[in-house]
């Protein structure tokens, strides 16, 4: 039984370390600012996908419980509304109340807009850490809920709750990379994946559909198709990153250097086949590895 209470001591002094309001609040203005761009820049596009050809509708997620598509403006409506609570939530107005709904109806709106077309995963991870932010004590600094409560933007408040709410957040991020590794595995390819055949062909494949659709294809991605060994080294690298993903969670150096890795694949993939992935493209996904607060020091 000591063993256990020493290893459950251990695991939460480096999961849930005490850790200074003010941690939760960054990632809260971060992610929330975030929102309130993507899906702001993108009002207009989600307005035409609500008046697509309802023979189009294929439900995903939440949006399951439905038979036909929404009335356009009831789809607006609730768009616009997401737009309302990320203003609320990245201010920090009444997050008990405000910060469950934005995680809620952002769940919906994306779970609704990949009705209508291919599924954007790139969205999974943003839907993640606002839920997460959304139940987490994250407007307990920076915010107008700590104003009116301490008279102050930055009270003199540690937690481990605080330590505890980046870590949440970055597991969520090392399972989705896990799963993606596990993926390349368990495809067509199988462990010949690691070779960069796979890979190489795949940048082959998108650059002959860009070109056959009348799309650039990347002159980068081109110039490196002869080179079969960058690819080889490519795909080991993804999978190092991918598969060692959790090993982030671990250590707060081996978390760094997973985000500045896996930052720098994601920039990889857009110069190589203009395929964006904008949260990660945006490093708003990373942040939390950066802000992870030090372990605890032994009681």
């Amino acid at each position: 039984m000591s063993m256990l209470r020493e290893l459950a001591s251990a695991a939460r002094r480096h999961l849930a370390p005490r850790a200074s309001a003010t941690t939760p609040a960054l990632l809260r203005i971060a992610v929330g600012g975030y929102h309130l761009w993507h899906v702001g820049s993108r009002r207009k596009l989600y307005r035409g996908v609500h008046r697509t050809d309802p023979a189009s509708f294929d439900p995903v997620g939440p949006a399951r419980v439905l038979r036909r598509p929404l009335p356009p403006r009831i789809a607006d409506a609730l768009l616009d509304a997401s737009l309302v609570t990320g203003a609320l939530f990245t201010a920090g107005i009444a997050h008990r109340v405000t910060g469950p709904v934005h995680s809620a109806l952002q769940t919906w709106n994306f779970s609704y807009r990949n009705s209508w077309s291919m599924v954007f995963h790139h969205e999974n991870t943003l839907v993640l850490h606002t839920m997460v932010l959304g139940v987490a004590p994250a407007a307990d600094a920076l915010s107008f809920d700590a104003l009116v409560r301490d008279g102050a933007a930055c009270p003199p408040r540690r937690s481990w709750m605080y330590g505890a709410t980046p870590t949440v957040m970055n597991a969520a991020v090392t399972i989705t990379y896990l799963l993606a590794g596990i993926a390349k595995f368990t495809g067509g390819a199988g462990t010949s994946w690691a070779d960069g055949a796979n890979m190489r062909g795949q940048v082959a494949f998108d650059a002959l559909r860009k070109e056959m659709l009348g799309e650039e294809s990347s002159p980068l991605g081109r110039a490196l198709y002869p080179h079969q060994g960058l690819f080889t080294v490519m795909a080991a690298v993804s999978l190092v990153l991918e598969l060692g993903a959790p090993l982030a969670l671990a250590d707060r150096r081996l978390g760094r250097l997973f985000a500045l890795g896996a930052f720098c694949m994601h920039w990889g993939i857009k110069v190589i086949m203009r395929i964006t992935f904008p949260y990660n493209l945006s490093g708003v996904l990373y942040l939390p590895f950066l802000l992870m607060p030090p372990p605890d020091p032994r009681a």
